[in-house]
């Protein structure tokens, strides 16, 4: 049993590529049963993943599932994989994700086989990237990524998909080049590029040295701290490095939007938490404000910018900005903390807090996200314009999506009982002893958060209804089976958020203590 266990791990990143593969030697022209092999496969690394959630220590709360492989001894490189509560937390997400956004892609016509192959795919390196522990696995996943992403957009995109693709593969790979650069530097200087390695030996070089290499150890770390931030910074994204978002997001095909604010916006914040802080400490705390500022900025202009559009996808979009900014100030608390003696008073605990809250916004958000996109996604395939000022009243044709709408809007907006008060709540506690006026500030955004999401509300289900909506189909099965654990997973995130909150704050808690 400790054996199946052992490799459980590498059977959950890997099948998603098998699974492409065979997917992929599949006649183009068989739609249906290619549809049905993807989604029925994609269930598998979801069963893998409860599988190790439900046996994972929560006594060690330190890393398990490991695998150390030897891979690139002579650069001191090796296949590190393994899990804690935090990467496990996403690990859970993106494979619940996946198989819906799949679900969700049945509408796809056009070269459903290559379609599907390349989800499959990209399921592979997201669930690669949380796992790695070490440098080069982390930067290949991380480069991996982009590729299916970006066919996804440029081949099964609205109308300005080849722009909305090309915007999101030069951003991305623009953070993307010093990233390797600092990761090279690093690992060459360190002789390693093992993650847990690197928390002793790198951190641990005195400051005002000389790394073997002869290099100065502030100016390597100096470089490669900000080379680390700016790359994650494009990809949570935060504001003002957030442009590409909205464009990749509109243009998307459903499923992609799905996966891309689901999944693949947390590949940043993750690395904020995973990398950035526990690798730099004294670099993170003493630029822990400007990351707040930074938060606060996008949690405030994401709002803003949001209210600001008749486009209902390029709403959700901003909204992204807008959620994910308390993510990024959450992440802010940690790094202010993250480098300071323990015996702060009561600042561990705050940046416990706010850690959690960072972590559970960017589960949570995951869910509300993928919902709001695949919403917006329903009421496009009948309606054909996602124009606000062209909707009205369609609650008195389609009262189920209406219901619907609303309980997936509240839990976006942070309602009390449902997923995204419990994140945001957290991140608001740690953060007021700490960042207490970007905090004030932030509130302007939450403020105009409820207006974005009333104006969403209002202008599609109520006023008069046109007539051109008299006629509009209900929601078929197919989409009420998409959406609908998401909605159980809002719901008993806002009721009981301790099945996913106790598994996350026993590793914050042993980051903050080790």
């Amino acid at each position: 049993m400790d054996a199946i266990l052992d490799n459980l791990l590498i059977l959950t990143i890997f099948f998603p590529v098998a699974a492409s593969l065979f997917i992929f030697v599949l006649p183009d022209d068989a739609k249906n049963t290619i549809r049905r092999l993807a989604l029925l496969l994609s269930l598998v690394p979801l069963v893998l993943a409860l599988v190790m959630w439900f046996n994972y220590d929560r006594l060690d709360a330190g890393l398990q599932y490991e695998t150390l492989l030897p891979w690139f001894p002579s650069i001191g490189s090796s296949f590190h994989i393994g899990l804690d509560g935090i990467s496990l937390a996403m690990v859970l997400l993106t494979t619940i994700l996946t198989p819906l956004a799949i679900l969700a892609s049945y509408e796809i016509e056009e070269n459903v086989r290559t379609y599907m192959f390349l989800f499959l795919l990209m399921e592979t390196a997201m669930l690669g990237l949380f796992a790695s522990l070490d440098l080069i696995i982390f930067f290949i996943f991380w480069e991996f990524g982009l590729v299916p992403m970006y066919f996804l957009i440029k081949l099964w995109g609205g109308k300005d998909r080849e722009y909305a693709s090309f915007k999101f593969i030069i951003y991305t790979m623009a953070g993307s080049l010093g990233l390797l650069l600092a990761i090279q530097v690093m690992g060459i200087s360190m002789g390693t590029f093992d993650i847990p390695e690197l928390m002793n030996v790198w951190v641990n070089t005195p400051a005002g040295g000389v790394l073997p290499n002869g290099l100065s150890v502030d100016l390597v770390k100096g470089i490669s701290f900000w080379a680390f931030v700016i790359a994650f910074a494009i990809k949570v994204p935060i504001w003002p490095f957030h442009t590409w978002l909205p464009d990749a997001h509109t243009q998307a095909p459903t499923a992609g939007s799905m996966i891309l604010a689901g999944v693949l916006l947390k590949l940043g914040a993750y690395g904020f938490i995973r990398l950035v802080i526990p690798l730099f400490p004294a670099q993170a705390t003493a630029t822990a404000g400007i990351l707040a500022v930074l938060g606060m900025l996008s949690i405030v202009m994401g709002a803003f910018a949001a209210f600001g559009q008749w486009d209902f996808k390029r709403l959700v979009a901003y909204s992204s900005v807008n959620h994910m900014g308390f993510v990024v100030l959450g992440i802010a608390v940690m790094a202010y903390a993250y480098g300071l003696p323990g015996e702060v008073e009561g600042l561990n605990y705050s940046a416990i807090i706010a850690t959690n809250g960072a972590v559970m916004q960017m589960f949570n958000h995951g869910l509300s996200a993928a919902g709001m996109f695949f919403l917006v996604g329903v009421i496009y395939s009948r309606t054909h314009t996602r124009d606000l000022k062209q909707y009205g009243g369609i609650w008195s044709v389609m009262p189920v999506y209406g219901m619907i709408l609303i309980f997936t809007s509240m839990a976006s907006l942070g309602l009390p009982g449902l997923n995204g008060f419990v994140g945001e709540f957290l991140v608001a506690r740690g953060a007021w002893p700490v960042f207490t006026i970007q905090l004030a500030l932030s509130m302007i955004g939450l403020l105009m958060t409820g207006a974005y999401i009333l104006k969403g509300i209002g202008e599609t289900l109520h006023g008069p209804l046109k007539p051109e909506w008299a006629g509009l189909p209900q929601m078929t099965l197919r989409e009420h089976l998409v959406i609908w654990p998401l909605m159980a997973l809002m719901l008993s995130l806002g009721i009981w958020p301790q099945w996913l909150l106790a598994v996350i704050n026993d590793t914050v808690t042993r980051m903050f203590s080790g």
